[in-house]
C-alpha cells in the first residue's frame, strides 16, 4: 500500500490510505482480490438478491437496517446546498476526497472531545432536519454532526470499508447524496455464517420477507430446477452488498446495516462529482438519562443552533 507521507500538497492521504495522485507516485497500487458473492439491496423488500450472472443469482437473504427514500431534496435546493459548500471552501482529506467538517474535534482513541471552533450545523441543514422528522425511522434525530464530503472520479476518489464510532455516535447514521448516482458496498467480517435463501422459496409477487420464508416453490419449479436445495450457508465475509444511492435521496443505517455490516464508497463507483452530507446524532451514553448526557446537551445546544461554519 502507498505510503503518503511524502506526497505533494493536493494530497490529503496519510498512511495506509491513498488516491490516484499518490498513487502514481509509487507506480500505481495493486488492490487485493478476494471472491465474493455479489448481491444487491433491494429497497422495496429489505432484501439482498443474487446478482444476475453471478454465482449469487438465485439467492437472496433478509438484509434489514437501511432505509432509501428517494427525491429528498429538489433540484433547486441541491444546487443551492452545494454553492454555499463551494463558497465556504473545502479542506483536503484521504482517499481522494475534500471535506468539511461541522462538529466538535474527537479523539476517538483517547475518548476525548474538544468544542474548539464548532458553532453549529450549516443554516440549510435546518430544512433538511425538519424534513426528516416526517419519516418514522428518524423520529427523535437529533443531529450533532455534519460532515460534507467532496468526490471526483480524477482524484480517485473512495472510502474504505468502516464502520463509524459508538462511543460517541448513536444508532442511525444519515447520508444526503448530491450530483450524481453512486453505490453505497457493504461488507462484513462477521466470524459467523449467513443463511442464503433460494429464490425459488419467494411468492411470485412478494411483498414482504414473510412472503419469501413462508412460501414453498411450486411443482413446476422444482421440475425446472430438479435438487436445487432451497438454503445455502456462506461466511459473511465472501459477501457484498451494493445499496444504489440514487441523486438527491437519503439513505439511513441502523441496526445490523450500522453495527454488523461495514460501508463504503468504491472508486469505481464515482463516475462524476458527487457530494455527500451526512449527519450523526449521540449515543446512549451522551443522551438524555446517560452519564454524559450533560456534555452532550451542551453539543446538541450548539449544532442545532444552526449558525456553523466548517472547521
Amino acid at each position: 500500500m502507498a505510503d503518503c507521507s511524502s506526497a505533494p500538497p493536493a494530497c490529503g492521504c496519510k498512511g495506509i490510505r491513498s488516491c490516484l495522485l499518490c498513487e502514481s507516485l509509487a507506480g500505481g497500487l495493486v488492490r487485493e482480490l478476494h471472491e465474493t458473492k455479489s448481491f444487491v439491496y433491494v429497497p422495496e423488500e429489505g432484501v439482498a438478491e443474487g446478482i444476475v450472472a453471478s454465482d449469487a443469482a438465485g439467492w437472496w437473504f433478509p438484509f434489514p437496517g437501511v432505509t432509501l427514500i428517494e427525491g429528498f431534496v429538489t433540484e433547486d435546493e441541491e444546487r443551492a446546498m452545494v454553492h454555499a459548500m463551494d463558497e465556504d471552501g473545502w479542506r483536503l482529506s484521504q482517499s481522494g476526497r475534500r471535506k468539511q467538517d461541522f462538529g466538535p474535534k474527537v479523539n476517538f482513541k483517547k475518548q476525548k472531545i474538544k468544542v474548539a471552533n464548532f458553532t453549529g450545523l450549516p443554516s440549510f441543514s435546518k430544512t433538511l432536519w425538519e424534513r426528516m422528522k416526517n419519516h418514522i425511522v428518524l423520529k427523535g434525530f437529533l443531529p450533532v454532526e455534519q460532515c460534507n464530503l467532496d468526490y471526483n472520479p480524477d482524484r480517485g476518489s473512495g472510502i474504505d470499508p468502516h464502520f463509524d464510532d459508538a462511543w460517541l455516535w448513536g444508532e442511525r447514521l444519515v447520508s444526503l447524496n448530491l450530483l450524481s448516482d453512486t453505490v453505497l458496498t457493504m461488507t462484513s467480517a462477521a466470524a459467523d455464517d449467513l443463511q442464503l435463501l433460494s429464490t425459488l422459496n419467494q411468492h411470485s409477487e412478494p411483498n414482504a420477507i414473510g412472503n419469501r420464508v413462508n412460501n414453498v416453490q411450486s411443482d413446476h419449479q422444482d421440475c425446472v430446477h430438479p435438487g436445487r436445495p432451497k438454503t445455502a450457508v456462506v461466511p459473511y465475509s465472501n459477501v457484498e452488498v451494493a445499496v444504489h444511492l440514487p441523486r438527491r435521496s437519503l439513505v439511513v443505517l441502523h441496526g445490523d446495516a450500522r453495527y454488523k455490516w461495514k460501508h463504503a464508497i468504491h472508486r469505481e463507483h464515482i463516475k462524476w462529482r458527487r457530494v455527500c452530507s451526512t449527519f450523526r446524532e449521540l449515543s446512549a451514553e451522551f443522551s438524555a438519562g446517560g452519564k454524559e448526557e450533560s456534555q452532550g446537551q451542551m453539543l446538541l445546544d450548539i449544532a442545532l443552533s444552526f449558525q456553523g461554519k466548517s472547521v
